[in-house]
This record gives structure tokens, C-alpha cells and sequence, in this order.
């Protein structure tokens, strides 16, 4: 009988201490889940009350910037972007913010786990705690630290890229950047943008009109006054006597020039001549940077418009790029994209309007975000330009915007423009009447009626020589 009693007497002791080693657990848990989901509150419940209201403002706080950046972002995405682009201060504080807050989080994780007595817990129980505060203090500062590397990764190359602080306001309604794909190589001398594109684009819709011009245009003619003007009166003819030299022939004179980078200036002053447009800025696009860009973003989808020959400039052929709709890589997207082996020049700016298309279409602010570092990479070996970090948040809105606008085209190639004697007053008429149609002021009448060396859909669909002159890019792309 007295081992019957003592038997149930232990029992009836032994469950207390289980509830209470389990409730000691509860309560640990949930202290650090307070922290996890609201930093402070397991403070303000338990521990220094003084610490804990002050981490639940700072994490009220921000959570009301949250509020605000999603605010702005759905309505007034112009404003977020000048808060964080125009500027290196933004980025900057936001990047110590980042890693204040991570220190901040983790310290009161480690106070929470304080706070639940540890030592009085249950062996088993501890372990778990110890376990589970570990893993949240880690992922927690582990999440913070690298979103503060990404800010400051992209803060540098933000200022390295767009150096410039010279603005440059729209003319008439619209910004005009020069597009150029620089080369270099073995078989030449210095770097001959063999890609020159012109993007004029309205400063209040995006609506985007891209106007090609043929590396091997001839007798180009110069601004009034400039030095290429008193060099060559009668148009260019210097070495190369072609467009793409005009960079190569004022950089090898560079002692006739005020100007840093007289090549660029002096292409610039050209193709301001040529197509009667005021140039706002100009960007060098390296084009070993653009396949780097093109893999940081894990490839570009497009159709392929016809076989192309991987290599054969200055090398074998090593392989083709066959037809179809299909992901690139960057290797094969900048061989689409400069490859003339087995087809012509303008086959070749078709292509390259096509894969501008494509990345305009295709790179979101989603893949931005989460490839901010690789971008940030090849950005450096990417881009040389004179567009200011102070009108980076225009740009950056207008490309945003020109994702749900058409892009029409027009190239100066025959047989409405002989690149051997061009008729430049009749290519300042057709680039007006381009812009004035994508405006919805005119048609392109003037080179519309013209029979043009691109075959009709019915002839040859896929033919990318379709993409220099169109309304709508994406629809002959």
C-alpha cells in the first residue's frame, strides 16, 4: 500500500515540474519570436522597458518608410527615384541604416534569449533555444549586411558610371542620346563604334523613336566652327573616310581639340549634323561589357531572325547561332548582335535594334534587384557616359514607361539613303516626319512609298532588315 501512495505522490509531483519546464519553453519562444516579428516588444514585456519602446519606434518607424517607398512607388515613381538616384547620400545613409539595424536586431534576439532564462530551462530546452536564436540572429544580420553590401555596391557604380554633372534639358520635347557599340581589336586601330543609334525620346511618354546610322556612311558633314569643320570643309574623308573613324581620327588629333574625349565629341558634332537633332548625351556601350550584362541578368529572350555566324571578324567561324525563338547568352546575344560574315551591315542593325527591344522588354526592375551586384560589375566594363547621376531618375522613369510604348524605327540605308553620297537634307526630312508619326503629327509617307530592299512579309517574314524601319519594333522583331 505505502509503495501503491508513494508511487501515486511521485506521479502527482512529476507533472508540475514537466507543465512548468514547458511553459518556461513557451514563454522563451515566444519572447523571441516578439523580437523576431516586432524588435523591442519582448524588452517592453519583460526586460528595460526604456529599450523596449525605443526598438519598437525605430521598427514603427520603419515600417512607416516602408508604407512611404510603397506609396511613392504606385504613385509618384518619379519622386522615388530622385530621392534615390539624384543623389549618393540616400544610398549611403540607407547602407549604415542597414547595418545599424542588423546590429540592433541581433543584440535584442541575444537579450530575448536572456530574458527567457535559459539556465532554468530543461537541457533539451536550451538546446533548442540556443539553436533557434542562432539561426534567427544569423539569417536576421546575415540579410541586413547583404542588402547594405548591394546598396553600396550599386552607390558605387551608380557614381563611377554616371560621374558627369553637367544636365542637359530636352530639346523640343524630347531627350536625344547617341547610342554607340564600341570595338577594338588586333585587325584595327583604336575603337571604331561600329553601332551608332540615335534614341530620341519623348520626355513625357518614353515613346521612343530609334534612328540607325550605317558605320559606313560617307562624306559626313561637321558643325559650323568645329574643328572637324575647318579640317574637313567638304565633309570627312580623313582615314577611313567613314562615319565609325570620325572617333579614331579625333582622338589620334587630340591636340587640335579643347575638349576631353574629342573622338566622342566629334562624332557627336557628325551625327548632329547628320540628323539635325540636338544631341543630349551619348553612351558607350564596350561590347565585351554588354554580353556580361546580358549573363548578369541570366540571358535575353529572342526569335532569332536567321542563322548567324559566331566569329568570323578577325577569327574562324566557331559556330552559328541557328533561327527560332530562344535565350542567349551574352556571348550569343553581342555575336547576333555584330556578326556580318555570311549577311550584310543592315541585316546587322536590324538585329541590334532587336536585342535593344528585347533588353528594354525584358530587363525588369525584379531581375535589377536581384542581380544588383553582377550588374553592378559589368556595368564598369559596360558603359562609358556623360549622362549625369542628377538626370539618372528621369532616364531610369522614361525606360520604365517606354516598356509599354511602341519603338519606331528608322536607318538611314538603301535605297532610301545611298550611304556613298547621302543626300543629308532629305535625312534630316525623314527623321522630322519619323518623330512627327510617332508624335501622331504625320505620316512617314516620304520613305513609306519607297521600295525599299526589306522583302514584304509574304516574301520573307523573318528578314531582320524589317526592324530599320518600322512603327512598332517589337512587331518586326
Amino acid at each position: 500500500m505505502s509503495d501503491v501512495r508513494s508511487s501515486v505522490m511521485g506521479g502527482s509531483y512529476d507533472r508540475p515540474a514537466d507543465t512548468s519546464a514547458r511553459i518556461q519553453f513557451r514563454r522563451a519562444l515566444t519572447l523571441t519570436a516578439m523580437t523576431l516579428l516586432m524588435p523591442g516588444s519582448a524588452q517592453l514585456v519583460m526586460g528595460n522597458k526604456r529599450i523596449g519602446r525605443l526598438g519598437v519606434r525605430i521598427w514603427l518607424a520603419f515600417l512607416a518608410m516602408g508604407v512611404v517607398v510603397l506609396f511613392l512607388a504606385l504613385f509618384s515613381r518619379q519622386t522615388l527615384l530622385s530621392l534615390t538616384l539624384d543623389s549618393s547620400r540616400p544610398l549611403t545613409v540607407g547602407k549604415w541604416v542597414l547595418i545599424a539595424g542588423a546590429l540592433a536586431w541581433v543584440a535584442l534576439l541575444v537579450d530575448a534569449w536572456r530574458l527567457g532564462r535559459p539556465l532554468e530551462l530543461a537541457r533539451n530546452h536550451r538546446l533548442w533555444m540556443t539553436g533557434v536564436n542562432g539561426v534567427l540572429c544569423f539569417f536576421t544580420a546575415g540579410t541586413m549586411f547583404f542588402a547594405a553590401h548591394l546598396v553600396a555596391t550599386a552607390n558605387t557604380s551608380i557614381g563611377t558610371v554616371f560621374a558627369s554633372d553637367t544636365v542637359s534639358a530636352p530639346e523640343s520635347g524630347r531627350y536625344n542620346v547617341l547610342l554607340l557599340g564600341g570595338d577594338s581589336g588586333p585587325d584595327r586601330s583604336g575603337v571604331r563604334p561600329d553601332s551608332l543609334t540615335v534614341a530620341s525620346i519623348d520626355k513625357d511618354s518614353g515613346r521612343t523613336v530609334l534612328i540607325g546610322l550605317p558605320r559606313n556612311l560617307q562624306d559626313v558633314p561637321f558643325p559650323k566652327g568645329s574643328v572637324m569643320r575647318k579640317q574637313f570643309p567638304d565633309g570627312f574623308n580623313g582615314e577611313g573616310q567613314y562615319l565609325n573613324a570620325i572617333n579614331t581620327w579625333a582622338n589620334d588629333h587630340a591636340s587640335l581639340f579643347k575638349e576631353k574625349s574629342p573622338g566622342i565629341k566629334a562624332t557627336m558634332g557628325a551625327v548632329e549634323e547628320i540628323t539635325g537633332l540636338k544631341l543630349n548625351y551619348y553612351a558607350m556601350v564596350n561590347l565585351k561589357g554588354f554580353a556580361e550584362l546580358i549573363d548578369a541578368v541570366g540571358g535575353v529572350t529572342l526569335d532569332v531572325r536567321e542563322r548567324t555566324a559566331i566569329g568570323g571578324i578577325g577569327s574562324p567561324i566557331s559556330g552559328y547561332i541557328e533561327a527560332g525563338k530562344q535565350k542567349l547568352t551574352g556571348k550569343q546575344a553581342l555575336w547576333y548582335s555584330r556578326s556580318r560574315v555570311q549577311n550584310d551591315d543592315f541585316s546587322r542593325m536590324g538585329r541590334q535594334k532587336c536585342v535593344m527591344n528585347a533588353m528594354l522588354h525584358q530587363l525588369s526592375p525584379k531581375a535589377v534587384l536581384l542581380n544588383v551586384e553582377k550588374i553592378a560589375q559589368s556595368s564598369k566594363a559596360l558603359l562609358t557616359t556623360d549622362i549625369p547621376r542628377g538626370d539618372l531618375d528621369v532616364f531610369a522613369d522614361l525606360a520604365l514607361k517606354a516598356k509599354s510604348q511602341k519603338v519606331s524605327t528608322v536607318s538611314l540605308v538603301p535605297p532610301i539613303v545611298y550611304t556613298g553620297n547621302p543626300d543629308y537634307p532629305k535625312v534630316r526630312r525623314l527623321i522630322d516626319r519619323t518623330i512627327a508619326s510617332a508624335e501622331g503629327r504625320a505620316t512617314t509617307s516620304e520613305f513609306a512609298d519607297a521600295t525599299l530592299t526589306i522583302p514584304k512579309a509574304d516574301e520573307k517574314a523573318k528578314d531582320p532588315r524589317k526592324a530599320n524601319q518600322t512603327g512598332d519594333l517589337g512587331s518586326s522583331c
